[in-house]
């Protein structure tokens, strides 16, 4: 088993943070954008609108 620095890594667009790959994006690795469920949801907010909100 291939330890996790070993993987393949991306930047989230939404969260500007690294997350790696993950078994159950092996047939779309090249089409995930975005880390997790809730940055995917957010997409249309700048990151301006999320500061202000929190």
């Amino acid at each position: 088993m291939p330890e996790k620095a070993d993987l393949p890594g991306k930047i989230c667009v939404v969260c500007r943070r690294p997350f790696h790959w993950r078994k159950k994006w092996w047939r779309v690795w090249q089409d995930v954008k975005y880390c997790s469920e809730r940055c995917r949801r957010s997409r249309g907010k700048s990151i301006r609108e999320k500061t202000i909100e929190q």
